[in-house]
């Protein structure tokens, strides 16, 4: 196997890839953004690729949700939950926070730290980096401008950086959500706790529209775990919604939903099905279940048995 994911090495997302059972004796390639990463699998230059998706503070990566929600169709087939810690790297020649006049790093990173920033380097400018290790790295190269970074601590161990300060995001146990996309293929089996994700389009900006896509989900006990709006890019009040559901393909409810979804969104888009991270299951009501669907299916079709030809 060949994975790609979110680089340089040292991110997050590289932590998160690790989780994969086999990816640590496999192939790993670094990709500059998460669209480069998704291209190297759609071009078939890599197998998987992981990439973040949600974040529990900032919520839904933004890149990603819209990265993965045109183009040539790609399917998710697990995910891994990395818990977020960032520390404060400088350049060798910085001996204090006082001396910091700017601090790179990426976008989200800077967001889960802001507040400390304003308290205690509020001097210093936020330079955007592409990722977290990328402005870390950024201190080892002369032609750039910035003289610290924030970063995890793996990647400013590994490459020996200076430390000014730990532990400094504003929340404490924030956590990240990566998903690991492959070509279109098998699904994974069902494991009881599962989830799937669906992009779906609205058809038309109208009253009830989205009433109409969270019936389908509503009427068949299915859950929705997250629910996010994208604009398209095609003008005012065109949007995708992208939902994640507990529950599998496999199972009946969530199948009846995708059907009565068709109807709505026939250009939706099925992301798969895949196991949850978390373990968590949720309850599902005794008319919800696959038996009582497979009961009613019997009944309708024992009725229509009886139709005059």
């Amino acid at each position: 196997m060949i994975y790609t994911y979110l680089g340089p090495a040292g991110t997050f997302t590289e932590a998160a890839l690790l989780q994969v059972p086999d990816a640590r004796d496999s192939k790993r390639i670094p990709a500059a953004n998460v669209n480069a990463a998704l291209e190297m699998v759609r071009a078939g230059e890599a197998d998987a690729a992981m990439v973040p998706i949600e974040n529990s503070v900032e919520g839904g990566v933004t890149t990603t949700l819209d990265a993965i929600a045109t183009g040539e169709a790609l399917q998710i087939m697990r995910e891994a939950l990395v818990t977020i810690t960032f520390v404060l790297a400088v350049r060798q020649n910085i001996d204090s926070i006082e001396q910091i006049r700017s601090v790179s790093t990426h976008g989200h990173a800077w967001a889960q730290c802001r507040n400390w920033a304003e308290s205690n380097i509020p001097q210093a400018e936020f330079i955007p980096a592409s990722s977290t290790a990328a402005g870390a790295l950024g201190l080892l190269d002369d032609e750039t401008t910035h003289d610290a970074a924030i970063c995890s601590p793996l990647v400013a161990e590994e490459r020996g950086l200076k430390i000014l300060r730990t532990g400094i995001e504003d929340n404490a146990g924030a956590v990240t959500r990566f998903v690991l996309v492959t070509r279109p293929g098998p699904i994974p089996a069902p494991t009881g706790v599962d989830k799937s994700t669906v992009i779906l389009p609205l058809a038309e900006d109208r009253p009830g529209a989205l009433m109409d896509i969270l019936e389908q989900f509503v009427v068949r006990g299915v859950n929705l775990s997250r629910i996010e709006s994208r604009p398209t890019g095609e003008g005012m009040g065109k949007y995708f919604f992208s939902v994640d559901v507990d529950g599998h393909l496999a199972q009946q409810r969530v199948a009846d939903a995708l059907t009565g979804l068709h109807r709505v969104c026939p250009d939706l888009r099925f992301l798969g099905s895949y196991p949850a991270a978390q373990g968590l299951s949720s309850s599902v009501d005794a008319h919800n279940s696959d038996d009582a669907f497979s009961k009613a299916q019997q009944w309708v079709s024992g009725l229509k048995s009886r139709l005059a030809n």
